[in-house]
């Protein structure tokens, strides 16, 4: 080809280019043409990872395994604002991981200071992507974590009921609902990974984070979690599909053993065998993890029979992604990786305690770059293999290509302020605090009220014109008191007056250290106060229980939150006494984080309302339910002590526990499961369609329920099993499913359950799962307590 023949050539290929770029995307053609295969959205994921892989220096690689929370305002100036160079500066290998951009930790005072809006939150995600993507040798975006427990715990963001009360409402569907919500706000403002939610089976009262679990019972828990997990991650991982622009990546808190601590004290080992670990500890997570996809999981600040599970290779090695095939991340605690040196002392260094973690299979250190960076040096020194390092960097660079990072790593303010806190999600808070409160007592059918009936209702107590929301909350957009709800409701049809009663503590500030008791001589003066109004109305609606200081997480030994007692914190229940003995009518609503024994407001209230902690809407939905525009239906979740010494107390105990006790009963006060309505319900004897069935077969039990009282309302079915002999001891009952049903007057619905080998299998003495032939007692009621019961024999063919 001669010299002219060429030019023209070169001109006919520069006009394909050409025209390719005006036809095709920027991103295809250059894909088509420089891209790297690992920015090339048409490769398959682990194509993209094992290429971005084969690119990453060692520096970089253990940078993924990194996160920065405090340190991540190394990356900001003295405005709060991201630095231009940072990624020059501070970040020069990238970043894996940057913790609560909402927040402004190390910036102020947490619990004070407030965090970012919605649209700061997103500035700053945006300017942080953006210097990764833009400033960094191969431009790896980070991946955000936030914390949505029961809400995003952000500025304006929803708050939903705690996560106990979530559990309340035995409603899955309207729990992935809720978390829905939560992950469509965390998501819009640019973080794609939540630390939540926490799957710990509690079985110990006094710990101060039982507000955060979703009760004592198995089954539940691992229903509440499903629904969690479906919530924040839809169904795409577990196709193994990308995760949806409005979803986050779910992480399962704390394996394991974390519920039951030695003395009830957070972080205490759990001295519990390999036998409770797997019946009562360990389904919750396996069950979310194979039926749910969940993404990532936690490992748990306790020890395990000597072994602290961030260094335990049984636990998130032989079990985790062994037996239970986990393919997502391992996430340290905060600072745990550090304390298998400084508190569990089973590494002599920081080296040791990297090594430790890093081999029992921990991806990521958080919240900062402490210990995991010493693994640079450990692998120049031959003392960590480098092909390990590249499994778990690997795992945080999959997550990120699934998350669609890469590709979509900015967030859009407009967007996230408008669907924030929005009427939608305002809503449906309502309508789960609704149905999360439950009826207790109600002596001479007191509730619900009549405003028509009643001239003047004082609304008294600590709890009355605050709005608790327990741990891991920020400020909502707004919040509604008892108080506010009441008046709200009542409107003009009757006077409300107010008194405080007691104060329980000086401040509610979850995150401050020091808890102080309310001064005792202005509680009798507010005491006085609160009686001489008591006796002016018709009714008194009387708030007590906890705040965000007396039940909460101790984090360390100078921020306590576990308690010896379970009684009413401070002057309350002489407050209860005086407003009880003026003989006016008495509604206690309890607002609260833990059970708590009120074994004298058991016996003297003629009406007792349980609302744990209901969320940014508590006056709302408290109002509606107490003045009968909704029948409550919710359920306990934990059995209630009559006190202390009775623990454990959980409802699913083996046969020779609980013998008895000198001057003491040894029944609780109130019941697993227990919940009462404005109507009343009739379930029929239960039936089999086939009372015998082999070991690897399956019948149904059926029950009839109706509704046979004069209001719409709900009740919760529940199904539980005994083996009545077994090769290894067995509870005397077990939770095995539920449903929650909504009855019109007269209506009846027939509740149906399918019994197989997961409601009849046991691990046996050699820790294997089998179903073993014999006789179970098939029992359904309305709580653990009141049952009836059908027999059903396994055979072996």
């Amino acid at each position: 080809m001669n010299n002219a023949g060429m030019k023209r050539s070169m001109v006919r290929l520069g006009l394909v280019v050409l025209s390719l770029a005006v036809l095709l995307p920027v991103g295809v053609l250059s894909a088509t043409v420089d891209t790297p295969p690992y920015k090339d959205p048409q490769r398959s994921i682990d194509e993209r990872v094992t290429d971005l892989l084969s690119r990453m220096t060692l520096e970089e690689k253990v940078t993924q395994m990194i996160c920065l929370w405090k340190a991540k305002n190394d990356l900001l100036d003295a405005q709060g604002k991201v630095l231009p160079d940072f990624a020059q500066t501070a970040t020069p290998h990238g970043v894996g991981h940057i913790a609560r951009p909402s927040d402004q930790w190390g910036r102020g005072t947490p619990g004070v200071t407030a965090g970012r809006t919605a649209a700061d939150t997103v500035e700053l995600v945006n300017a942080i992507q953006h210097g990764l993507l833009e400033n960094t040798r191969l431009g790896i975006p980070a991946m955000f974590h936030e914390e949505g427990l029961h809400g995003y715990q952000a500025r304006d963001a929803t708050h939903f009921p705690q996560a106990i009360a979530l559990a309340s409402t035995w409603d899955p569907a309207l729990i992935e609902e809720v978390y829905t919500v939560v992950a469509r706000e965390i998501r819009a403002r640019g973080a794609a990974h939540v630390l939540t939610p926490v799957v710990d089976v509690v079985r110990d009262p006094r710990w101060g984070r039982i507000e955060e679990t979703y009760g004592e019972d198995p089954v539940l828990v691992s229903e509440m979690g499903l629904a969690a997990v479906r919530g924040f991650q839809g169904y795409r991982r577990l196709a193994g599909q990308p995760l949806a622009s409005d979803r986050v990546f779910a992480t399962l808190k704390h394996m394991t053993g974390h519920g039951q601590p030695e003395s009830g004290t957070n972080i205490g080992p759990a001295s519990i065998s390999e036998r409770v670990l797997r019946e009562m500890f360990f389904p919750p997570f396996e069950r979310a993890i194979k039926e749910a996809g969940a993404a990532s999981v936690m490992a748990s600040y306790n020890e395990i029979d000597g072994m602290p599970s961030h260094a335990n290779q049984w636990l998130l090695g032989d079990v985790l992604r062994g037996e239970w095939s986990f393919d997502g991340i391992v996430v340290a605690d905060y600072y745990a990786i550090r304390e298998l040196k400084v508190r569990h002392a089973v590494a002599d260094t920081l080296e040791s305690a990297a090594a430790q973690a890093l081999a029992a299979g921990v991806d990521v250190e958080l919240p900062n770059p402490e210990v995991y960076p010493l693994l640079i040096d450990l692998v120049r020194a031959g003392k960590v293999d480098e092909t390990v390092i590249d499994q778990a960097a690997a795992r945080t660079l999959r997550a990120k290509f699934q998350a669609g990072l890469f590709e979509n790593p900015y967030a859009d303010a407009a967007y996230a302020e408008q669907i924030t806190g929005n009427d939608e999600a305002r809503a449906l808070a309502v309508k789960v605090a609704e149905q999360a409160a439950i009826l207790l007592k109600n002596d001479g059918d007191l509730l619900p009220l009549d405003p028509a009936k009643l001239r003047k209702i004082a609304v008294i107590g600590p709890n009355a014109d605050e709005t608790i929301l327990g741990g891991y909350s920020d400020v909502p957009r707004q919040t509604v008191s008892l108080l506010d709800g009441v008046r709200t409701r009542v409107g003009g049809a009757a006077e409300v007056l107010f008194a405080k009663g007691v104060h329980i503590t000086n401040s509610r500030n979850w995150f401050g250290d020091e808890v102080e008791l309310a001064d005792e001589a202005e509680n009798r003066r507010l005491i006085r106060e609160a009686v001489k109004v008591a006796r002016k109305v018709d009714v008194v609606l009387l708030a007590v229980g906890d705040n965000e200081q007396t039940s909460r997480e101790a984090w360390a030994e100078g921020h306590l939150g576990d308690r010896t007692r379970l009684d009413l914190v401070g002057q309350q229940e002489d407050l209860v006494q005086a407003i009880l003995g003026t003989g006016t009518p008495t509604v206690v609503v309890l607002i609260h984080g833990r059970p708590l024994a009120v074994k004298m407001i058991a016996e003297k209230a003629p009406a007792i309302l349980d609302a744990w902690y209901l969320g940014q809407e508590t006056g709302t939905a408290l109002a509606n339910v107490l003045f009968g525009d909704v029948n409550p239906g919710g359920k306990l979740v934990v059995t209630i002590p009559r006190s202390v010494g009775q623990l454990p107390m959980f409802y699913n105990r083996k046969p020779t526990a609980r013998r008895g006790y000198l001057f003491e009963s040894t029944e609780p006060l109130w019941p697993f499961g227990f919940g009462l309505s404005y109507t009343s319900f009739e379930l029929a004897p239960p039936r089999l369609d086939q009372a015998e069935i082999g070991v690897a077969g399956t019948t149904t039990v059926h029950v009839d329920v109706t509704n046979t009282g004069q209001r719409s309302g709900d009740e919760v079915v529940q199904l539980y099993i005994r083996d009545v002999f077994s090769s290894v001891t067995r509870p005397i009952k077990e939770l095995k499913a539920f449903e929650r049903v909504h009855l019109a007057p007269g209506e009846t619905r027939t509740v149906s359950f399918d019994v197989g080998p997961r409601q009849l299998e046991l691990w046996d003495y050699r820790m294997e799962r089998v179903v073993e032939p014999g006789e179970f007692s098939l029992m359904v009621g309305a709580n653990s307590t009141e049952l009836q019961t059908v027999t059903l024999t396994v055979v072996d063919p």
